[in-house]
């Protein structure tokens, strides 16, 4: 194991918040730091609180981002935050691919929505006022 001061080579370990902020997955090592510490973040199926928890390659990575989770694992340590295809390589992505919802799109004469369409579109809608029927 290095020592932080000491650069022999590739490190051994790295602060988690560091290594988020340098793989990209947040824009500021601070809110990598806030995102662990609010304990919404687990390596290796554990739940850690704090953000000075050392990773090695091959730990895997639970934790939201958006309104998904990812589960990555690391592959590497990197010295940098660099662009984006370098951040890339520090990681392999083991998230399912999300579901994009089967929506077709509005069927319009135009670019924008006629007085007509726009009138029939709101007909269609309820009104947010009214009881649901499954209330009586």
């Amino acid at each position: 194991m290095s020592v932080a001061g000491q650069d022999n080579g590739q490190a051994a370990a790295l602060r988690i918040d560091k290594w988020l902020w340098q793989a990209r997955f947040f824009k500021t090592r601070g809110l990598a730091a806030r995102c662990v510490a609010g304990g919404r973040l687990r390596v290796n199926a554990e739940k850690i609180s704090k953000p000075a928890r050392n990773v090695t390659p091959g730990d895997v990575l639970t934790f939201p981002q958006g309104n998904a989770i990812r589960v990555v694992r690391i592959l590497a340590l990197g010295h940098r935050r660099g662009p984006a295809a370098e951040a890339r390589a520090l990681y392999e992505d083991l998230s399912p691919p999300a579901e994009q919802p089967d929506q077709k799109p509005l069927a319009r004469g135009g670019p924008r929505p006629t007085k007509k369409e726009r009138r029939k579109l709101i007909n269609s809608r309820p009104d947010p006022l009214d009881k649901p029927s499954f209330l009586g």
